[in-house]
């Protein structure tokens, strides 16, 4: 294959693949950061967010830039089993972050304390976003979402970057 042809189709996988929906990059690097074992629901098999409790796994700035509709702000860093106390573990819980792998823990934890239903959001807030799904701030639909650093906002193709 000639330089150019490669070049070509090193593009079209990373860049071209948008207008399928995830770039295979991104689906790679998901593949590798989830436990396979562990349930995943993708944005575009939820038709309503209110068939779940909605958990944000990211640091609260991350949340305070922008969530899904009704998320309830767990964090990482600072998450405990106090922080979700009152929900129902038998009700389905939806958990994301930016990308999945820091729910992906804490849905593991959640499952440990007795949670039956754990879903984690495939692809997290990013995927949410580059899906044309709806992120929230103070209430109103907002275009923001938080990338958690600058690098990882090459992976938001919809939206504007906040890092």
């Amino acid at each position: 294959m000639t330089p150019f042809r490669l070049n070509f189709l090193c593009c079209f996988l990373f860049f071209g693949l948008h207008a399928y929906g995830q770039s295979l990059p991104y689906q790679t690097l998901l593949k590798g950061l989830y436990d396979s074992s562990f349930p995943v629901v993708k944005p575009e098999q939820i038709t309503e967010l209110t068939n779940y409790q909605v958990l944000d796994a990211r640091e609260k700035v991350e949340y305070q830039v922008s969530h899904l509709q009704h998320a309830k702000w767990v964090g990482h860093e600072t998450f405990t089993l106090k922080t979700v106390a009152e929900l129902d573990k038998n009700k389905p819980v939806l958990i994301y972050c930016t990308v999945g792998a820091r729910s992906e823990e804490i849905g593991k934890a959640l499952q440990k304390a007795g949670f039956k239903k754990v879903y984690n959001l495939y692809g997290g807030i990013l995927h949410w976003a580059n899906e044309g799904r709806t992120v929230f701030a103070n209430g109103k639909p907002t275009q923001k979402v938080h990338t958690y650093s600058k690098p990882w906002s090459i992976w938001l193709t919809k939206g504007e970057k906040v890092y």
